[in-house]
């Protein structure tokens, strides 16, 4: 069956501008888009600090981390909070290598030292057992606020304060040790990540 030639020359008019609405849409949308993502984005890292605890955008401006590393975990990214021209916390994105996978987690320290709090932002752990330090209704990682570096660091079963996740007890002591070793890494290098001199 043979198209005429006028039908084949509408059909390629209405396919091009299909083509040219579908692009002209994609490239009207991709900044509503890209907005978007950048507010999950800061949602989600920005989550472990309290909402009314700066006022700057702690993302846009990550700052330059020092060479060395803790010893069981890796620091990839760290930001200051601020409101005002006080510096209130730091938060560090930690990487720490869990039972089935790398865990990744944002670690909120406040200028004093203290955990404000911790959140899991990328873990492939085993659902119902080490995945659950993610959810919120078992809300595990709460136990770690206000906590110091020179608090005890250790699960029950260990002698120490901290429950572990049933059935996950290498996730559970991955996590304590990222939480330490951020601890330890702020005290290291406080005056650079708070942006003050050493002496102050």
């Amino acid at each position: 069956m043979k198209f005429p030639l006028r039908s084949l020359v509408l059909l390629f008019i209405v396919a091009g501008i299909a083509l040219a609405a579908t692009l002209a849409w994609r490239q009207w949308t991709r900044t509503a888009i890209a907005e978007a993502e950048q507010q999950l984005h800061a949602q989600q890292f920005l989550s472990v600090l309290p909402a009314q605890s700066y006022d700057n955008q702690p993302l846009d401006t990550p700052l330059r981390l020092p060479a060395g590393q803790p010893p069981h975990s890796r620091i990839i990214a760290a930001y200051r909070a601020s409101r005002g021209s006080t510096v209130t916390a730091v938060v560090l994105v930690s990487q720490v290598q869990g039972y089935a996978a790398p865990i990744r987690l944002t670690i909120a320290i406040s200028a004093d030292g203290r955990l404000i709090g911790t959140q899991v932002i990328e873990q492939q752990e085993s659902p119902g057992l080490g995945g659950r330090i993610s959810d919120p209704q078992v809300n595990w990682l709460t136990q770690f606020a206000n906590r110091r570096l020179d608090d005890r660091w250790a699960l029950k079963r260990d002698q120490g304060d901290f429950d572990q996740l049933a059935g996950a007890t290498v996730t559970s002591r991955a996590v304590i040790q990222a939480q330490q070793d951020a601890l330890r890494y702020f005290d290291q290098y406080r005056a650079l990540l708070l942006g003050t001199s050493a002496h102050e």
